[in-house]
């Protein structure tokens, strides 16, 4: 079957239109997986011993908890499950493109962040907690960082804000959806048998797909831990008492 990328299959939803439906249901699944992940590891700890699962997970777990407080500080103590949540999330979302659900014909499938609808809200949604947990910790002085240093500066400062999740949205998705793409492209040339001279260029490259599979899940997991480091660096900077 033939996959196009970009393509979606649409839902019509009343209020809200025609939605992705593929990528809404890929999430869901994505989010039954992670609780069915979660599950399996909780339920390890019934065991006297540790388990090799306990150790990764415990790790991956560590690690964000350590990199936010060392960030925030004591204050960010609240804020370690969402961020936790959020990486688990966001790596789960990237490698999912690596089943080929779509390939086989199913109305779901692919990465939901090579999807602009997926990392968008999740871009808000870290800009959005950044200004709400600044105005409770500094109330109206928290938009006072936008006059700094001097108040001509307002325009710059406010075209700066907005920018964080333009740029935190669109570097997440366009790293997914180039892998993506970079696979299909391969699979498209070792499907079309092309060859080049004597050469067959569609039995040469019949091993990148292995190679590119592994280079998508390297991005997918740096992407989530730079989306989930750049939420902690903007709310540290927006919890700050000085701007």
């Amino acid at each position: 079957m033939q996959e196009k990328l970009g393509e979606h299959i649409l839902w019509h939803v009343p209020v809200l239109g025609a939605v992705h439906g593929d990528t809404i249901a890929t999430t869901w699944l994505v989010m039954i997986v992670a609780l069915a992940i979660f599950g399996w590891v909780g339920a390890s700890y019934r065991s006297a011993y540790q388990t090799k699962r306990q150790v990764v997970v415990e790790g991956v777990v560590n690690y964000i908890a350590d990199l936010a407080t060392g960030t925030l500080g004591k204050r960010g103590e609240p804020f370690v499950p969402f961020f936790i949540a959020l990486f688990v999330f966001i790596f789960l979302l990237n490698q999912f493109g690596v089943l080929p659900f779509k390939a086989f014909g199913l109305p779901f499938g692919g990465s939901p962040t090579a999807d602009l609808n997926t990392t968008v809200p999740l871009a808000l949604l870290v800009f959005f907690l950044t200004w709400i947990v600044g105005f409770r910790q500094n109330g109206i002085k928290q938009i006072g960082h936008l006059f700094k240093p001097f108040w001509p500066l307002a325009p710059i400062n406010i075209l700066e804000e907005l920018a964080r999740p333009a740029t935190l949205a669109a570097r997440l998705f366009f790293n997914i959806f180039v892998g993506e793409l970079l696979f299909i492209i391969i699979a498209s040339i070792i499907l079309a048998h092309v060859t080049l001279g004597p050469v067959n260029l569609s039995y040469a490259v019949a091993v990148m797909p292995f190679f590119i599979q592994f280079f998508n899940f390297f991005v997918g997991t740096v992407q989530a831990f730079v989306f989930t480091l750049l939420g902690i660096v903007y709310l540290s900077l927006s919890m700050g008492e000085e701007h």
